[in-house]
């Protein structure tokens, strides 16, 4: 069950390189929440950056809503999980 939710988890990921990036506005977004929450320069704006390489346009809007502390809706749990690990992966690689 857990290699399936994976499986399913990383094609949702590979599928949003077809989707459109997210855009400029959504990269200063997120690195301006970042900074309101871990206030720490250089983890926010590789996280930023990583993003912009691991999800869409509206995987990004998901992502910054959850940083915000809305409820992240149950069909983006195993996506969302899977981004923050990628990401932690790129950009705090000793996690």
């Amino acid at each position: 069950m857990r290699v399936l939710l994976l499986s399913l988890a990383l094609s949702m990921l590979a599928g949003a390189a077809l989707a459109a990036p997210p855009t400029g506005e959504q990269k200063a977004e997120f690195y301006r929440t970042c900074m309101g929450i871990a206030q720490n320069e250089t983890l926010c704006s590789c996280k930023a950056e990583a993003a912009l390489t691991l999800i869409d346009s509206d995987f990004m809007t998901v992502v910054i809503d959850s940083m915000r502390g809305k409820t992240l809706p149950v069909q983006y749990s195993v996506a969302y999980n899977t981004y923050v690990g990628r990401s932690n992966q790129v950009c705090k690689p000793n996690y």
